[in-house]
């Protein structure tokens, strides 16, 4: 199945995988005899978005932004796993010059490519508010007069407390929804979209998880996507009110990693479907 090219306005929910080379894929996701050169070309057309883990360890050269970018339809998106030279800093506030080091390093090739930046924390920092809103206050809102959209990705419990929640509100940037159960999985809206990362497929699973699963999973994502926040979701503060639509995106990530691709793309037409 190849998808229609999103346009604007109808693109509510993304739903993708992370990275786009893995060898149990090719004759399995990828069809036979596929190069290897031409990977992200063709998943690229078989889901909405990717999330990269490879900026993690190391920022990427502007040409290889840029490449990505023209392999890619209109329409697609990538997340970017912000380096770990950044996340891993001893004081979080005082990482602003990685963050723009970063962030001004090449980013722009991507063009309207260029979806959330996942700022992944490690599970041995706790929360410290004070380094916390100060890394968040450097957090750049804006690359070449075009928005950025920052994700913050917690895994020390600390972080599941409605002073963490109010905190991330304030400013404006979402929290990654984990479902894992090695770490802390609130869905609590703190941004102005959602960002899911679903770690939970089977390998005896064809489509990675059950269909009633993949059902649930899609009404989720439509009620995120229409404002709602979801009360059968664990949550660190109180619910919100229903607000304005929502852009989500939903990775499969980790676990039976073969599976995802099928998950992926079996959530995103039951998605579509429903429109």
């Amino acid at each position: 199945m190849t998808l229609s090219t999103p346009t604007a306005n109808d693109v509510g929910v993304r739903v993708g995988i992370g990275g786009w080379t893995f060898a149990p894929w090719r004759n399995n996701f990828y069809p036979a005899g596929l190069v290897q050169r031409r990977e992200l070309e063709y998943a690229s057309r078989q889901l909405r978005a990717i999330e990269i883990n490879g900026t993690f360890y190391g920022a990427q050269k502007p040409a290889t932004y840029a490449k990505w970018a023209a392999e890619t339809p209109e329409g697609f998106v990538f997340a970017l796993k912000a380096p770990r030279y950044v996340v891993e800093s001893k004081r979080l506030a005082a990482a602003g010059k990685g963050i723009e080091a970063f962030v001004h390093g090449g980013l722009a090739e991507l063009g309207d490519r260029l979806g959330p930046i996942n700022w992944q924390l490690g599970p041995g920092r706790p929360f410290d508010a004070d380094d916390i809103a100060g890394f968040l206050d450097a957090l750049p809102r804006e690359l070449d007069g075009r928005p950025l959209r920052h994700v913050l990705e917690v895994r020390h419990r600390s972080f599941a407390s409605e002073r963490y929640v109010d905190l991330a509100r304030a400013h404006g940037v979402p929290t990654v929804f984990t479902d894992a159960t090695q770490y802390p999985s609130f869905a609590d809206l703190t941004g102005d979209f959602v960002y899911a990362r679903l770690m939970r497929s089977q390998a005896d699973e064809p489509a990675g998880y059950p269909a009633d699963a993949l059902d649930a999973w899609a009404t989720r994502a439509r009620a995120w996507s229409q404002g709602k926040d979801l009360a059968e979701l664990p949550h660190a503060g109180a619910l919100q009110p229903d607000g304005p639509p929502r852009e989500v995106f939903v990775f499969f990530i980790g676990s039976a990693k073969e599976r995802n691709p099928a998950a992926a793309m079996a959530l995103q037409s039951r998605i579509d479907g429903a429109h």
